[in-house]
């Protein structure tokens, strides 16, 4: 064999297999890799994104619950006010229902000292006719004389 003749058979072999690379493998090849890139890019374009969304939520989220926690406090603010109202009318309902009861009470006080009264005139007025009855040692008719006992009642 001739050495020349195996180099220049090595180097067409060798041009064919570069050729086949780079007509048949070289180009799908150089597109998968150019696919891989551009889903990476988009990828990490995508993960830019749901950060940039994550970080928007979360603001969101944060505002949000300031605002609840801004209303919860109106609210409890509120209902404080309202349990001092029901209070405040609770007290003044009672103050208002101490003094009926206690003018009701004066009321029912002086009636019963009236009519004490009364009963003591009466009785004042009978002691008085016995005792008159007895001085002058005759009966006075209560009846007839009931203008003048009525008198007597008065001023004592």
């Amino acid at each position: 064999m001739n050495i020349g003749f195996t180099l220049i058979a090595q180097a067409i072999a060798f041009a064919a297999l570069v050729w086949i690379i780079a007509t048949k493998i070289w180009p799908p090849l150089l597109n998968a890799i150019e696919e891989r890139q551009k889903k990476i890019a988009e990828g990490l374009a995508a993960a830019d994104r749901s950060q940039k969304d994550l970080a928007q939520a979360s603001e969101k989220v944060d505002e949000l619950v300031r605002e609840a926690r801004t209303k919860a406090n109106e609210i409890i603010e509120q209902a404080h006010g309202r349990a001092n109202q029901i209070l405040e009318k609770a007290k003044d309902e009672a103050v208002e229902l101490a003094n009926r009861q206690k003018a009701a009470a004066e009321d029912e006080i002086a009636t019963a000292v009236f009519r004490a009264k009364e009963d003591l005139r009466k009785q004042v007025s009978v002691l008085a006719v016995a005792g008159a009855e007895r001085l002058i040692k005759r009966e006075i008719d209560a009846n007839a004389h009931k203008a003048l006992l009525d008198e007597l009642a008065t001023e004592i």
